[in-house]
């Protein structure tokens, strides 16, 4: 015997049926952090000078993170 249920809903009924939280203020909340950072970083991004100078500046703790997580240490001298 085969039995076949169609249920029409929308994903937010689905997860309040089912329990399931809804993220979607958490959601909007990140989105809205993410949008508001990349307006503050826009004029860095428009001068050259300045986005060298970040790149730089990450680039050597970039490297010193990735050797740690290896489990490489970097050689003193």
């Amino acid at each position: 015997m085969k039995l076949t249920i169609n249920i029409d809903c929308t994903p937010a009924e689905a997860r309040a049926f089912f329990g399931q939280p809804d993220l979607e203020p958490m959601n909007q909340m990140i989105v809205d952090e993410m949008k508001k950072r990349a307006k503050e970083n826009m004029d860095t991004l428009a001068d050259p000078e300045r986005l060298m100078a970040q790149w730089m500046a990450m680039s050597g703790k970039s490297f010193e993170q990735f050797q740690s997580m290896m489990g490489m240490s970097p050689k003193k001298k």
